[in-house]
């Protein structure tokens, strides 16, 4: 099955995030992303699977999506303080 979904207001930051992360899905034969015009602030991602619904291929990208950026959240944060703590020291 496939399906195009339109984002308002999204660029190639998502969608370039969000392709990357459902073609990591080995339910997902393809995924890609286009900005029709430069002056539209709009994201349209296609998906096609091989089998299962393509709203849930959607929906799974989103929240691994989210889970990564949860990761590198914690990371940063984590790397900040034990950055903070050798200015301490010094």
């Amino acid at each position: 099955t496939a399906a195009s979904f339109e984002f308002k207001k999204e660029d190639h930051t998502l969608g370039n995030a969000l392709r990357y992360i459902i073609m990591k899905n080995p339910d997902v034969e393809f995924c890609g992303y286009s900005i029709p015009h430069p002056s539209e602030e709009i994201m349209t991602i296609r998906i096609q699977t091989y089998e299962g619904a393509v709203v849930d291929a959607l929906k799974k990208g989103f929240d691994d999506l989210m889970d990564l950026c949860d990761v590198v959240a914690d990371k940063f944060t984590a790397a900040r303080e034990e950055f903070a703590e050798q200015q301490m020291q010094e």
